[in-house]
């Protein structure tokens, strides 16, 4: 097998990125749920396995969404095949065989496309197979056609490694996979009160636990990224999605701006929401350009350091300052 085109597999990956509508999905497997009476926790319950092992499932239009849920844990590797493809079968044995020693650090979720149609035109799939990686509920990287074993378990690798301090379910994964017993994987209390706080919409008192943690420990990389998190969303559940209008009618306040870039944020406009703000920057002086600029800053920390969409922004905003 040969390595796909990078060109077209960064395309791929940045036409997913915050364009898949997994939540139309979600309806219509809702819709069909209801219409045939299922009971209650199947909805919760994931695809059938087909499979010894619970972290490779066979997914289905209906039970799609409980496996994305999941990604909140572990990423999920969706491979979009059909049985008609020798790609795709070779592939989803070599993914299999992946995932299969992972210990269920990560989920391959496996789509025949002619029994699930639905979920491709989510993807937007043009081509089996397309394998797309899902975290958080949401698309970060894709590729199209077939991958040689080694550059796949690299992808693999890479994956994990981006992930692993942000989904509590890889390193719990990592220790089965090497034998480690679970137990010895001692998850911080700080930081778990923390993270069940916000889970219960409670983000003043995570903030709070996160603020505690940094006191004392100001290099604590989790706590960092767990209060950028918890005031963002802070500001987000109390955002108007109509002040985008009124920031787009009045540039010169400074306020509808800032609002504006979050609520741009939260509905996943992350280069608008950036290239607001480096304008906002451009127009204004003194405490009003350092409010601009704090405030974009802020928004920088929502996403990884190697996010292409930040380091652009990085760059616009100095040419703006300088």
């Amino acid at each position: 097998m040969t390595r796909p085109d990078p060109r077209k597999t960064a395309a791929l990956s940045a036409a997913l990125s915050g364009a898949v509508d997994l939540g139309a999905l979600k309806a219509r497997a809702d819709a069909a749920r209801q219409a045939a009476a299922a009971p209650a926790s199947a909805a919760a319950a994931p695809a059938d396995t087909g499979s010894s092992v619970p972290w490779i499932v066979d997914v289905t239009e209906a039970s799609f969404q409980a496996v994305v849920e999941q990604s909140l844990q572990v990423p999920v590797v969706v491979l979009l095949g059909a049985s008609y493809s020798p790609e795709s079968q070779a592939l989803a044995a070599t993914l299999t065989r992946f995932a299969t020693g992972s210990g269920g650090a990560w989920i391959l979720a496996r789509v025949d496309l002619e029994q699930a149609p639905r979920i491709g035109q989510a993807f937007g799939v043009q081509s089996v197979p397309t394998t797309v990686a899902v975290a958080a509920g949401q698309p970060i990287d894709a590729f199209a056609g077939p991958i040689a074993d080694a550059e796949l378990s690299a992808w693999i690798a890479r994956l994990l490694d981006a992930l692993r301090e942000r989904l509590p379910g890889i390193r719990a994964g990592e220790a089965r996979a090497t034998g480690v017993a679970e137990e010895e994987v001692v998850e911080d209390p700080r930081i778990v009160a923390a993270e069940e706080a916000f889970e219960a919409g409670d983000y003043v008192a995570a903030q709070g636990f996160y603020e505690q943690i940094l006191a004392s420990e100001p290099g604590n990389e989790l706590a960092k990224e767990g209060l950028a998190q918890a005031r963002f969303a802070e500001r987000a559940e109390a955002v108007d999605p109509a002040v985008i209008a009124k920031a787009d009618a009045a540039p010169e306040d400074i306020d509808a701006q800032l609002a504006a870039a979050d609520a741009e944020i939260a509905g996943q406009m992350v280069d608008e929401a950036f290239s607001r703000l480096v304008s906002a920057v451009r127009r204004v002086f003194g405490e009003d350009r350092d409010r601009v600029r704090q405030h974009l800053i802020g928004l920088f920390e929502l996403f990884p350091a190697d996010d292409s969409r930040v380091a652009s922004a990085r760059r616009a905003l100095a040419s703006a300052l300088y």
